[in-house]
């Protein structure tokens, strides 16, 4: 029987070691010691201790003085005796060094001969030796030529060195993690509320799985997919998902790790990532936040001539769909800005498909809740179907965040299980905000009553408005009131009418001021932001005004596009005036209509102010009863 083939080896065993830089920064540093130490000595000499003049003339008149050396005016010399100086010091010196007055004329020279001093003589310098200034003059230009060289070293490995030589972990290697070596194993049950999403992917699996199936049918795998949707609503997850249902290796990375500040990393980076995919292929690669990278090329203006970001695309348009080709080794990659992406990244033989992710419905919201409380211990009361109707619009990281606010909550309050009451205060807590502690004067309370219960009873009585869940004037967050309103069942679309009444009901709190108290406050600030941003939407994008017409002349919230730009999406300057003046009617006419609703039910939104007054927070049952306005019926589930 054969023997059986060695295990294939790791990318990193098949990459060559990096020769260690730390020894170059060792010799910089010996280098930088030497200059320091060394140099010093070798201009200076032997160190001696400086005496006066005269107390050498002293030893010498007393035969105690061996040999001399003059260089100039300056001697050193020898004791044939130690002497101790200065006196009592306890110091003895032996070598010495003094200088020579000028002015001196005693006969020096004759004086040590008749005393049998050896005396030589130098001659004077005005510069340093050879060595001595060749270590002065070098030891900088050295010092800045190798830690250049071991910068470059470094650089040149990680980006591939020269002839293919590649070290591990320099900045021109890939950052991408591999999941898989991690243990993280994620599965398509770990996904829930995106069903569709999740079909779209199951023929990705199912090539990895069985290749075999599909190329004897001459079929190939998508080359690349790409998922769009807003954030949170799982489009890294559901990558993760993919390679864990296919087991095969899972490469992540965010687009932006590509780039760095040396032109041409990102690019190298890219090449890398792919190699290291195909050497374990079948596998995964996977780019989050696309657009970073991904942007329509000539978008933005590039400074110097390069633009690293264009250079990394083009890198990875090659490695998807280039000569080399990357069988087996599929794309995934995430952007919540499909618009602004490059046009070669869409076309077919790049990213194939697209899969959208919308926010789910509350069946989805639901199967997410599920999920997410796994590990949850719940009370007979968390009814996660009930949950999931109170919480239209959010996404999976918010539900995610719902559970384990509600967990928090339950723990604070020495819970054994959480509660539904404990979800409702987190879901208030993440709506509305948190509970501030803070001493209302009464003219204030009533101001916000009234202001709070004007919002109220205009969402009870406008057929267009969501119904009232709650109403406080607590103050939470930024505001010094709320009121929650949320619709009985999903919406997807709305009609012109529904628009207005919710005009008319964000209008409702400016109206009961000034309708009760004859002013206005600062409280109805972000009413106004919400009014206003109704209201030009409406006109500019959704064709609901006679001066504008059937015309989308704004551009889409978050779009490219500048004002006053030479860009086409942008509308001109008359345009701009006429949405301004038609948005304007709308809100003056939701603003009348808002006044005439409460002042003909004045004695109701006085018995709901003065409820709140009384209890500062209604519930959904409370606050109907309190108004006599008969609930909304229930949905039929």
């Amino acid at each position: 029987m054969a023997a059986s083939p060695p295990p294939p080896r790791t990318t990193d065993e098949r990459m060559p070691r990096r020769r260690p830089g730390g020894r170059w920064l060792i010799a910089v540093l010996v280098a930088l010691a030497l200059n320091l130490l060394v140099v010093p000595r070798l201009i200076g000499g032997t160190s001696r201790h400086e005496l006066p003049y005269s107390a050498v003339r002293v030893q010498v008149d007393a035969d105690n003085v061996s040999a001399v050396t003059a260089t100039g005016d300056a001697l050193v010399g020898t004791f044939r005796t130690p002497v101790e100086f200065p006196a009592a010091s306890g110091k003895m010196v032996t070598e010495f060094s003094t200088q020579r007055p000028t002015f001196a004329d005693d006969g020096l020279a004759e004086v040590l001969t008749d005393h049998g001093v050896t005396l030589e003589a130098e001659p004077v310098s005005s510069g340093t030796g050879w060595l001595t200034a060749l270590l002065i003059n070098m030891a900088p230009v050295l010092l800045l030529i190798g830690g250049y060289v071991w910068m470059m070293r470094r650089a040149t490995d990680g980006m591939g060195g020269i002839g293919g030589m590649s070290g591990i972990g320099g900045i021109g290697r890939s950052t991408a993690v591999r999941s898989d070596e991690l243990g993280h194993h994620t599965t398509f049950a770990d996904v829930a509320g995106i069903d569709e999403a999740k079909d779209e992917l199951v023929e990705i699996v199912d090539f990895l799985r069985a290749p075999e199936r599909f190329h004897a049918l001459g079929a190939r795998a998508p080359r690349g997919v790409l998922l769009m949707g807003p954030p949170g609503t799982g489009k890294t997850l559901l990558a993760r998902a993919v390679a864990g249902e296919a087991n095969v290796p899972f490469f992540s990375m965010s687009a932006s790790e590509f780039i760095e500040m040396i032109v041409g990393v990102g690019a190298s980076r890219v090449r890398d990532l792919f190699e290291r995919a195909k050497q374990v292929a079948p596998s995964i690669v996977f780019i989050d936040e696309l657009d970073a990278i991904g942007r329509a090329r000539g978008s933005v203006a590039s400074f110097g001539g390069v633009d690293e970001r264009e250079q990394t695309l083009n890198q990875i348009l090659t490695e998807m769909d280039g000569f080399t080709g990357n069988e087996g080794v599929i794309v995934l990659a995430a952007t919540n800005r499909p618009d602004v992406l490059d046009p070669a990244l869409l076309r077919p033989g790049r990213f194939d498909r697209r899969v959208s992710l919308n926010p789910p419905d509350q069946a989805g919201r639901s199967a997410i809740l599920a999920v997410h409380t796994r590990g949850v211990p719940l009370a007979d009361d968390a009814d996660l179907h009930q949950i999931a109707s109170t919480t239209p619009g959010m996404v999976g990281a918010d539900l995610a965040n719902l559970v384990n606010e509600a967990a928090l909550m339950a723990a604070r309050r020495a819970h054994e299980r959480v509660t539904r009451a404990d979800f409702a205060d987190a879901l208030e807590r993440i709506v509305l905000g948190a509970e501030r502690k803070i001493m209302l004067t009464e003219d204030d309370r009533r101001r916000t009553a009234y202001h709070e219960s004007g919002h109220a009873l205009l969402g009870m009585l406008l057929p267009g408005a969501d119904p009232v869940r709650k109403i406080s004037i607590i103050p939470r967050g930024r505001s010094l009131g709320v009121t929650f309103q949320s619709p009985a069942a999903d919406r997807y679309g709305m009609s012109e009418q529904e628009l207005r009444d919710r005009i008319v009901g964000a209008l409702g709190g400016r109206a009961a001021e000034e309708l009760v108290f004859g002013d206005l406050t600062t409280g109805a600030e972000s009413d106004l932001e919400q009014v206003t941003g109704i209201a030009r939407q409406m006109v500019g994008r959704w064709g609901m005004s006679k001066g504008v017409g059937p015309m989308s002349v704004l551009p889409e919230a978050g779009a490219d596009v500048g004002f006053g730009t030479m860009d086409p999406r942008s509308p001109s300057e008359a345009t701009r005036q006429l949405v301004d003046a038609e948005a304007r009617l709308i809100v003056d006419e939701c603003h009348e209509r808002a006044l005439d609703v409460l002042q003909r039910e004045r004695p109701r939104l006085d018995r709901l102010a003065a409820a709140l007054l009384a209890r500062e927070t209604l519930g959904e049952a409370d606050a109907y009863e309190a108004a006599g306005v008969t609930p909304p019926p229930k949905p039929v589930t």
